[in-house]
C-alpha cells in the first residue's frame, strides 16, 4: 500500500472535493459515481447505503479507482486504484462527518428509517497525480 503525499491527501481530506468512483460492472463496463470522500492517513474512504449498485459492485469485484480534482485547477488531480474492503464500524458516524464536511451540518439530513450505511476503504496500490 502506498502512502499519499500531503498534497495528494489534501485533495481527499480537505474541502468539498467530490471523488469520482470507478467500479467494474458484471458485464465489464465501468460505473462512475460522484462521491463524498475522506482520507484517514492510509485509506481513501467512501460511504454508501446497503443495497445500492455500487455496494454490490465493490463486493463482486473488490477493486476501485477514485479520482479527485483540484477545484482551483481541474487539470490537477489525484487518482487512487486499489483493493476495496468493507468496514462497518461507525458507518453512521462517518456519514455525519461527511455531511459536516460537504454540507456544513452536524447530522446527515437525508436519512430514512430503512437506510443502513456502510463504509468502504480503498487501499492505494496505484497512485497517479498531475500538478501543473
Amino acid at each position: 500500500m502506498k502512502k499519499l503525499s500531503e498534497r495528494e491527501a489534501a485533495l481527499f481530506s480537505e474541502g468539498k472535493n467530490f471523488g469520482h468512483l470507478g467500479l467494474a460492472r458484471p458485464d465489464g463496463s465501468v460505473q462512475v459515481t460522484p462521491m463524498w470522500v475522506d482520507y484517514d492517513g492510509g485509506y481513501v474512504i467512501v460511504n454508501t447505503v446497503r443495497g445500492r449498485k455500487k455496494e454490490q459492485y465493490m463486493r463482486d469485484n473488490p477493486t476501485a479507482t477514485i479520482e479527485v480534482l483540484d477545484p482551483e485547477n481541474p487539470y490537477n488531480y489525484v487518482s487512487v486504484t486499489g483493493p476495496v474492503e468493507e468496514f462497518d464500524e461507525d458507518a453512521e458516524a462517518r456519514i455525519d462527518s461527511l455531511a459536516k464536511k460537504y454540507l456544513g451540518v452536524d447530522v446527515y439530513p437525508n436519512r430514512t428509517p430503512d437506510m443502513v450505511r456502510v463504509s468502504f476503504r480503498i487501499a492505494p496500490e496505484r497512485v497517479n497525480a498531475r500538478w501543473t
